[in-house]
């Protein structure tokens, strides 16, 4: 009797396939990179912070990574990151897209400056990577693209406009995308964190706020609080990523997995 396979680890399945990541150099993506490097995957790491795209080369200067300062609001730039990055390390069969801003802001007070560049970054970005990659996808036949959105997406956030927004479109293109490509064997998912200790949540409480608010709600601000008690850290979310990135999802595409504590009841 032939004994079963031993179950993969998000760590090693994805041994030798080429994986594209934005927003590689902080945060979730640096997560998601250090964990497919180690599981000798070949990536190809895409941010705008060079000096992060470095520590994460420096941390692993014998694997198949190819590095690329890029600003994923810039389509020509993205396109030439695609192509170079394909020429080192082959055709890529997953993407994740990680990149992303954060505006915070009443509406009515946001420059125009500042909310193009949120739609710059945050969905024209996307749009940019995953029209590129996709076309190489489709032409092989084969792919799975997991795009990071936010539970801002589908829930109203005061002053948090621009974000919410910014994240909504996300959502929406991304399961467009997806009905799209399903012809062509290629998935298309979404992860809508909550939040997330990473710079970006940091940053959000030197304004004001801090762990324990956001763990606890605000009745002022109509914001739920998290039921688990605890933020989300970059490997749990990394782990969402990777599960809907695998085989092990061969049959889930379109779909958004909410990962915040319960922060907004699982309501889309």
């Amino acid at each position: 009797m032939t004994a079963p396979s031993p179950t993969p680890t998000p760590d090693s399945e994805f041994a030798g396939q080429c994986v594209l990541i934005t927003g590689a150099a902080s945060g979730i993506g640096a997560e998601l990179a250090r964990r497919l490097l180690a599981g000798q995957a070949r990536v190809i790491a895409l941010d705008a912070n060079a000096a992060g795209l470095q520590a994460l080369k420096q941390a692993f200067p014998r694997a198949p990574l190819w590095i690329q300062a890029v600003d994923v609001g810039d389509s020509a730039a993205v396109n030439a990151a695609v192509e170079a990055g394909e020429q080192q390390l082959g055709p890529i069969e997953k993407l994740a897209c990680v990149a992303g801003i954060l505006q915070m802001g009443q509406i009515t007070e946001l420059s125009d400056e500042q909310w193009m560049r949120t739609f710059a970054v945050n969905t024209h970005g996307i749009f940019h990577v995953c029209r590129k990659v996709a076309q190489g996808m489709a032409a092989r036949r084969r792919g799975a693209i997991v795009n990071v959105s936010s539970n801002a997406a589908a829930t109203p956030r005061a002053a948090m406009g621009a974000y919410a927004a910014s994240k909504a479109a996300v959502s929406s293109l991304s399961r467009c995308l997806g009905l799209e490509l399903a012809p062509h064997g290629i998935r298309v998912n979404i992860v809508s964190p909550g939040s997330t200790d990473t710079a970006m949540q940091q940053a959000m409480w030197q304004q004001g706020s801090s762990r324990e608010t956001v763990i606890a709600g605000s009745a002022a601000q109509f914001r739920l609080g998290i039921p688990l008690q605890k933020i989300a850290t970059p490997a749990e979310i990394a782990d969402a990523i990777l599960f809907l990135l695998s085989d092990r999802a061969s049959h889930i595409t379109l779909h958004d997995l909410r990962v915040d504590g319960g922060a907004t009841l699982d309501q889309g």
